[in-house]
C-alpha cells in the first residue's frame, strides 16, 4: 500500500499540491501536517509511521517535506527500511523499493557522513590551532571581572533588587548566579574589602 505525507510549515499555506502529487502516484492514504520542519512532534507522521505495515511505501513529494536535514532523512528511512517499508520521493524521484533508489538512498547516506566527518575534522583543527595560539573554545564570559567587582558591590545594597543588578549587566539572574557562589547572601558574606 502506498501511504502519503504531505506537510506545510503554517497554518495559511495549502497542501493540495502536494496532495495532487500523491494522490496521482497512487496513494490510498494521506496524512497531511501543518507544522514547521523544525518541530519535533508531528502527530500526522506517527500517524502515517503507526499504520504502515511491511510491504507499505511512504511517499512525500519532496524530501524536505519529511525532514529537516540530511540526517534526519537517513535516520527516519533507515528506521523504515529496519521495519520492512519502502520510501519514495515524488520530486527527486527517489524509490527505496527499487535496486537503483536504494543505491541512490545510499549515496545520500555515505556523502552526509563523510560531511560530518569533515565537519568534525575541521572544527578539531581550529581548536588545536586556537589552543596552540592560547586561545581557548567556547563563548567569552557574559561577566568580565571587572563586571563581577561591580555587581558584588550592588548586591551589598539589600535594597536593589537582584533582578536590576543583572539587568544593569544585560544578563539573566541565573547568570549573576553562576559567577557569584551563593549570590546576595555570598556576596554579603564576603569581606567588605574583597575585589576578586
Amino acid at each position: 500500500m502506498l501511504v502519503g505525507y504531505a506537510r506545510v510549515s503554517t497554518q495559511d499555506q495549502d497542501p493540495a499540491l502536494q496532495l495532487d502529487a500523491l494522490n496521482l502516484a497512487g496513494c490510498e492514504q494521506v496524512y497531511v501536517e501543518k507544522a514547521s520542519g523544525a518541530q519535533r512532534e508531528r502527530p500526522q507522521l506517527q500517524a502515517a509511521l503507526g499504520y504502515m505495515r511491511g510491504g507499505d511505501t511512504l511517499v512525500v513529494w519532496r524530501l524536505d517535506r519529511l525532514a529537516r536535514s540530511i540526517k534526519q532523512l537517513i535516520e527516519t528511512v533507515e528506521d523504515l527500511e529496519g521495519r520492512g517499508i519502502g520510501f519514495r520521493s515524488i520530486t527527486e524521484a527517489i524509490d527505496t523499493t527499487t535496486s537503483g533508489g536504494r543505491l541512490v538512498f545510499h549515496i545520500f547516506a555515505a556523502l552526509a557522513e563523510f560531511e560530518r566527518a569533515i565537519i568534525r575534522d575541521r572544527t578539531s583543527a581550529g581548536l588545536a590551532a586556537a589552543r596552540s595560539r592560547g586561545r581557548r573554545g567556547g563563548r567569552p564570559p557574559a561577566l568580565s571581572a571587572e563586571d563581577l567587582v561591580q555587581a558584588r558591590a550592588l548586591l551589598r545594597d539589600e535594597n536593589i533588587p537582584v533582578e536590576k543588578v543583572a539587568e544593569r549587566f544585560g544578563v539573566a539572574p541565573s547568570t549573576l548566579y553562576r559567577h557569584l557562589r551563593g549570590g546576595r547572601s555570598g556576596v554579603l558574606a564576603e569581606p567588605a574589602t574583597s575585589g576578586s
